[in-house]
């Protein structure tokens, strides 16, 4: 579990200071309220998104199935598969409680990717332990649901 656990957000985003100064000032700040949605899936990303404050609430719809799944807290980067990858969002985002998020828009990340490429490699090295996980849970979820009681195991 320790291979998978999720990196402190000053070591992810640790580069030169040049680099952290374009993203320190593109970033932009998103206040929300409880039931508000941030984003939905499938429309185009408009950057990674950092929860400053509040609980949200990540869900998807998959082959017409509604999946929960689960919640992003602070400290949490929010969408690094869009982010990443072809830009659409993976799922909704939406505000359990008032909070905010911190928004480092699409244009000036690429910029930062391009003038430090290692920082582009750590965020695809987290989004792997992301999806480990993910895994690891609906495997551990899977888990608990297929076992019987032991009352149940004793009649069988």
């Amino acid at each position: 579990m320790e291979a998978v656990a999720a990196r402190p957000l000053a070591e992810l985003l640790d580069c030169p200071p040049a680099t952290g100064g374009l993203l320190t000032d593109s970033a932009e700040s998103i206040e929300c309220d409880s039931g508000e949605i941030i984003f939905r899936q499938s429309e185009p990303c408009k950057g990674l998104y950092v929860v400053v404050s509040g609980q949200f609430l990540r869900k998807a719809e998959r082959l017409k199935t509604r999946l929960n799944l689960g919640p992003a807290r602070a400290g949490e980067l929010v969408e690094l598969a869009a982010a990443l990858g072809d830009g659409r969002h993976t799922y909704t985002l939406s505000a359990l409680t008032p909070g905010s998020l911190l928004l480092l828009p699409m244009e000036q990340l690429d910029r930062a990717f391009q003038s430090y490429p290692p920082l582009r490699m750590r965020l695809l090295e987290e989004l792997a332990r992301e999806v480990s996980r993910a895994y690891i849970s609906c495997c551990m979820s899977r888990i608990v649901r297929t076992r019987r009681p032991s009352s149940q195991i004793a009649q069988a």
